[in-house]
């Protein structure tokens, strides 16, 4: 079991890969950019809001099974501030993974990387404004540098692509989703001392959960529900167990270590391993762009880090 109270100074320690806090934070951008291949191989296997509600359910189901002492203080966090809780909940988990689908059915691949880099951006700004974080010219260095891989990778190494950008509804929502995460992360910071991260994440995915059944109950009644296939069904397994359940709780215990703000940088690197995913997974081409564009958000993410101020 991660014990998410660590010390910073052991929680650094390359001992126990699993205390290090760039090692957490590498695995959860590579489950979250496994989540993005599932979103793709869902289709025609699961619905939206289905894979939604089922993948909170499962995850709550797990920690049922697995983290009973956990759970059993739910109840206790849920009393102490249950507004907080289901603000959180309602922006980092259900709302950002509801709307994040629906943009998909209007907005290209290309504007949907595009937009998920907006995310460090956010919290950058918020760190500043509502924080009093400061950043330093080499973090804003390499956060430039990261959206610019990003902007390769997405746009192919083609100037022209970027140019004939059009915006819809899609890339707005993305845009607001890529927000709400932003602020998801800076809110985490306001979680007491006294909560387990593992019981604080019970709560969330719990609360997640609950709030994604309206949804499934308006896609029921609209008829775009349908039951998943066997491959439905291994695709809801992955989506709980690795981007619903390990790389949240390892995203919080990022969070915890090294802040927000210096977090925030590692967004860059989920649409570059989901372009890389997909070669493997989706058979898609591997270009040049792919290789530039990695050095680029990895070389930035460690630039910021170096320069921090």
């Amino acid at each position: 079991m991660i014990n998410v109270l660590q010390p910073p100074e052991k929680a650094r320690s390359f001992a126990n890969p699993l205390s290090n806090a760039y090692v957490l934070l590498f695995f959860t951008t590579l489950f979250w950019a496994g989540n993005t291949i599932a979103g793709r191989l869902a289709v025609g296997h699961v619905s939206p809001m289905g894979m939604t509600a089922l993948r909170w359910i499962f995850a709550c189901a797990l920690m049922a099974l697995f983290l009973r002492d956990e759970v059993k203080n739910v109840g206790k966090i849920l009393r102490q501030r249950p507004w907080y809780l289901l603000l959180m909940a309602l922006i980092g988990l259900t709302g950002f993974n509801a709307i994040y689908y629906i943009a998909a059915h209007y907005t290209t691949a290309i504007n949907l990387g595009i937009m998920q880099a907006s995310t460090p951006i956010f919290v950058m700004l918020g760190a500043v404004l509502f924080q009093g974080t400061r950043i330093s010219m080499g973090q804003f260095a390499g956060l430039v540098a990261g959206i610019i891989g990003v902007l390769i990778v997405v746009s192919a190494g083609r100037i022209e692509v970027l140019k004939a950008l059009n915006f819809n509804i899609g890339d707005v929502m993305i845009l607001i989703v890529s927000a709400f995460y932003a602020a998801y992360s800076l809110l985490l910071r306001q979680r007491p001392a006294e909560w387990s991260g593992l019981s604080f994440f019970a709560a969330l995915a719990c609360l997640a959960a609950i709030t994604s059944l309206p949804l499934l109950a308006w896609e029921i009644t609209s008829g775009r529900f349908f039951w998943p296939t066997p491959k439905g069904w291994l695709i809801i397994a992955y989506v709980a167990v690795f981007p619903s359940l390990l790389a949240q709780i390892w995203f919080i215990k990022g969070v915890q270590i090294i802040g927000a703000a210096r977090t925030g940088f590692l967004f860059n690197a989920i649409p570059v391993f989901s372009a890389i995913m997909a070669v493997f997974i989706l058979g898609e081409p591997f270009g040049w762009y792919h290789a530039v564009g990695l050095c680029l958000v990895l070389g930035g993410i460690a630039w910021a880090e170096r320069y921090k101020g």
